[in-house]
């Protein structure tokens, strides 16, 4: 017989009841699954009002378990009002308030980050990204439990021209600017800490899309080509995703994934002509008509960089931003659909969704 995961059991004592109106004579199998299931699992989610965290708290909740949400006290509190959550208040670069809330827990699942594409805030970013991992890795240790760390595919690079690239066949290094190099620096740590006993996976998501993204965080291009008309796109490509299938894998991480392993929870590989294009025929917007040619690019990065060393405000078209669009961003998920089960919905309903709670929610 096949026992499901306990989290994938909404209510151990009536499935009890079922098997045994079924075959009463498998008292020992019900008392098997009382004893596996009758605690039910303590989660604890980092990173709860982003838009990834967001969606897996709401995946929890589906599956009828109450997660408890590690959050700032500054956080915006939209994202979980109205939710069944065990709220706990703390920043995840306090190690004490880390262990607290690690206190009794089987599993964290750590999303919370800095996403940051430029040169500034370094030490921002090894605040967030690499010791507040590390705080979480080292409680989540302390109390035996399972950690699924959520890094990127940033982490990866790319595989070269025409090719996806997976877990093992990274060639070309990425642009290795603050936030990409403290994100490779905690899947080090998580690593290092793994062979000293802990029971940790890492997913790796591309560029999502999908509801529940308050911020807005990659939502902002969707709602960028939505408002404004931009004739050139950026001459790279990306992997897109739903952040409902990313979470959906994290929670197959936590329940089968291999201990030390990395899963690429990636999507449907497009230039970003492509994609923006699809973006406008979905919101209605006039779409771009070719990609952008490399020099403008480069001078415009440049340009942006000199303009932050004068006044000390860094733009968002930076030349690390403007890098990191011209490279091909093509990964392959087989990895986590063949061991996780991960599904990748159309490309159509995942930017449709997102534009819809978008549309819903009074951004637009």
């Amino acid at each position: 017989m096949i026992l499901p995961s306990p989290t994938q059991v909404a209510d151990p004592i009536i499935l009890c009841e079922g098997l045994f109106n079924e075959c009463p004579d498998i008292s020992g199998v019900i008392l098997l699954l009382i004893g596996e299931f009758g605690k039910r699992m303590q989660i604890l989610v980092t990173g709860g009002t982003g838009l990834l965290g967001n969606n897996v708290v709401r995946e929890l909740l589906h599956r009828q378990l109450r997660p408890r949400v590690l959050v700032r006290e500054t956080s915006d509190p939209r994202p979980l009002e109205g939710l069944d959550v065990d709220l706990v208040y703390g920043d995840i670069r306090d190690a004490a308030a880390v262990e607290a809330a690690c206190q009794g827990v089987d599993v964290a699942i750590h999303a919370a980050g800095y996403v940051k594409i430029g040169w500034s805030d370094r030490e921002f970013h090894q605040a967030i990204n690499v010791e507040g991992a590390a705080n979480v890795a080292r409680a989540v240790h302390q109390v035996q439990g399972r950690l699924v760390h959520v890094s990127t595919v940033n982490t990866l690079g790319v595989a070269g021209p025409n090719q996806v690239a997976d877990e093992e066949s990274v060639k070309q290094p990425i642009i290795l600017c603050p936030y990409v190099e403290t994100k490779r620096a905690a899947e080090e740590e998580i690593h290092r800490l793994v062979q000293e006993g802990l029971d940790a996976v890492i997913v790796q998501p591309a560029f999502m899309l999908g509801p529940w993204d308050w911020k807005p965080s990659s939502g902002a291009m969707l709602l960028e080509v939505a408002r404004r008309f931009m004739p050139f796109a950026p001459r790279g490509s990306m992997s897109l995703c739903d952040a409902r299938d990313v979470a959906q894998g994290i929670l197959a991480a936590m329940d089968r994934g291999t201990t030390g392993r990395n899963y690429i929870l990636a999507g449907h590989n497009m230039s970003y002509l492509e994609s923006w294009q699809l973006f406008a025929k979905i919101t209605g917007t006039r779409a771009p008509w070719m990609k952008a040619g490399p020099l403008g690019v480069r001078a415009v990065g440049m340009a942006n960089d000199l303009v932050t060393k004068i006044t000390g405000k860094e733009y968002e078209l930076n030349s690390a931003a403007t890098r990191l669009s011209g490279m091909v961003h093509c990964f392959s998920s087989k990895r986590a659909q063949a061991e996780l089960g991960y599904q990748i919905r159309p490309v159509d309903t995942i930017v449709e969704d997102a534009w819809r709670w978008f549309c819903d929610h009074g951004y637009v």
